[in-house]
């Protein structure tokens, strides 16, 4: 993947914290002309990150993988290799869909021998498809298009075959009230089953999902052992998982 330039990047936080953002704004911001800003949201464009519209951009909300992925893809990949260093060779694990998750799955395939990958992410397994170090077994279930993940009772079904050490999942926020949290029901509801089936749950998400709350419970906190992250993590978050007994892994932003 194309690395993201620094200004990109910038911009992609901007419209995240603030939702959309003028064009005449982000030259301001980033002191370039209006016409090196329109450059940088055409190719974002492109590439599915963001949507245009008459003298603005916003955040494309979709929840395709792609979309994700080139987001923070450095720091995502650090996590990523941090997490990996968990995972024997000759290990059976679960990893559940979510940019991280993809990256993970990819440093494990390039890194680990004779590992068994157990997921629910037709996206993971394609991903990871043409190393030959890995085999993947993908859950069966109902096919969500744009997250490319199976859910629903089928999956659970299939998921019940296993018993893992490891389960690595993404999330879409936390809080101290309601845990991580989720912004699917089906596909959360995936997420606890799947997270029965292993002695573990960890994970693997950025710092800046723990700004957010999911529209729907993922997993309480006292169900995962680890959090695997960047050192952005809020204090009172990371004071409160530790007091959970949840360990932190980090690596520096």
């Amino acid at each position: 993947m194309a690395k993201m330039s620094e200004r990109h990047t910038k911009i992609l936080e901007l419209l995240t914290e603030n939702d959309k953002v003028e064009v005449t704004k982000l030259s301001e911001l980033l002191q370039v002309s209006q016409v090196t800003i329109r450059k940088d949201l055409d190719l974002l464009e492109q590439k599915g990150l963001i949507i245009r519209a008459h003298g603005f951009a916003t955040l494309n909300s979709s929840d395709d993988i792609n979309n994700r992925l080139a987001y923070h893809y450095d720091l995502k990949q650090k996590i990523a290799k941090l997490a990996c260093e968990s995972v024997e060779n000759g290990e059976t694990v679960m990893i559940e869909s979510g940019s991280c998750c993809a990256l993970l799955a990819l440093e494990i395939a390039q890194t680990r021998k004779d590992v068994t990958l157990i997921t629910n992410s037709a996206f993971i397994a394609d991903y990871v498809r043409k190393m030959p170090t890995i085999r993947i077994i993908l859950l069966g279930g109902e096919y969500q298009k744009e997250s490319q993940v199976m859910v629903g009772p089928m999956t659970r079904k299939c998921a019940e075959t296993f018993f893992v050490d490891k389960f690595f999942i993404g999330t879409d926020g936390f809080s101290e009230a309601s845990g991580f949290t989720g912004n699917d029901y089906m596909r959360s509801e995936t997420v606890r089953d799947m997270a029965k089936q292993a002695a573990k749950v960890i994970v693997v998400t950025e710092s800046s999902k723990f700004n957010h709350i999911g529209n729907v419970n993922l997993l309480p906190t006292k169900d995962v052992a680890c959090v695997v992250s960047d050192d952005g993590i809020p204090s009172s978050c990371e004071q409160y998982l530790l007091e959970q007994n949840v360990m932190i892994k980090k690596v520096a932003l």
